[in-house]
């Protein structure tokens, strides 16, 4: 979890994502951060992203996209 949050902090440093939920619902991921963050967690997690999972509830919070990607590497 401490790899994805330094991704998120690194592109918002003022959002506290260890509590704020409705990254996508309050506007404060946008599209590009979304490319950005499924490209880092490719590089960074050895793990693709699907289309079909870049959905709002998957980005709305670090916890859901943590467990997105625990999923996705069969954990």
């Amino acid at each position: 979890m401490e790899l994805l949050l330094d991704i998120l902090e690194d592109i918002h440093p003022d959002v506290n994502f260890k509590e704020k939920t409705g990254l996508i619902d309050e506007g404060i991921l946008d599209s590009f951060d979304i490319i950005r963050i499924v490209a880092d967690i490719d590089e960074e997690f050895d793990v693709a992203i699907p289309p079909e999972e870049i959905i709002p509830e998957n980005f709305n919070s670090a916890k859901s996209l943590y467990e997105l990607i625990e999923r996705l590497l069969g954990n």
